[in-house]
């Protein structure tokens, strides 16, 4: 009889993702979870987004890398909480790490917590976070065909944002197929083509971002 390892480390995970889910509610807190390969601009996504949401929303960053805390360096100067999560080794935030980590950056009245996940499109996709939504990120040099070879964090995100879109004259990227191995994947799935250099895009991404945190408040009232 083969050995199931993985079911008793997903149940455990999600009940302490269903304890941070109702905790996130209480308090009127957005909880968005960000997954993407390595080198697809994370980071670079969440210093832009950070800047431009200063006065406006009450925000907190958990993130994960396997070593460093370079991440969260890049994000602490613009003024708002930020936790690194050291994984050592393990490809993957877990709900676990999140609850550990999570009493530096918790303050009455956050609006937002934003959670950087660890570099990779296969790990993440199954441990749920307490989160009200996945993101998942791909770089227009990585090709286009990410959805159809990573095609279970595709599904299960919200939204997807392509990045890096200043570098389509550079790159072999067709933004068309890429929507369209997307609707493949996720029929309905928004798509936002943003870049951190020139700022294009990043105005829809920010209004998705409002509208998830004006819905945590209207559900939880």
């Amino acid at each position: 009889m083969k050995l199931d390892v993985r079911e008793p480390v997903l149940k455990a995970n999600d009940d302490i993702a269903a304890d941070l889910r109702r905790m996130f509610r209480q308090r009127h807190m957005a909880v968005v979870n960000l997954i993407s390969s390595p080198g697809a601009g994370k980071t670079t996504l969440l210093e832009r987004t950070l800047d431009r949401l200063r006065g406006d929303l009450k925000v907190a960053v958990l993130v994960g890398d396997v070593q460093t805390e370079n991440d969260a360096h890049r994000l602490e100067r613009f003024g708002f909480a930020v936790q690194q999560i050291i994984t050592g080794g393990t490809c993957h935030l877990e709900a676990r790490m999140i609850a550990e980590h999570l009493p530096q950056v918790l303050s009455p009245g956050l609006d937002l917590l934003l959670v950087e996940n660890v570099g990779n499109l296969v790990c993440p996709t199954d441990f749920d976070l307490g989160e009200d939504a996945k993101v998942v990120l791909l770089s227009t040099p990585e090709g286009e065909d990410k959805p159809l070879k990573y095609p279970a964090i595709f599904h299960r995100a919200a939204a997807a944002v392509l990045t890096k879109i200043d570098l389509l004259p550079y790159v072999d990227c067709n933004v068309a197929t890429v929507r369209r191995y997307l609707r493949a994947v996720h029929p309905g799935m928004p798509l936002f083509e943003v870049s951190a250099v020139s700022g294009q895009g990043l105005d829809a991404w920010l209004a998705w971002l409002q509208a998830e945190v004006q819905a945590k408040r209207v559900l939880s009232d």
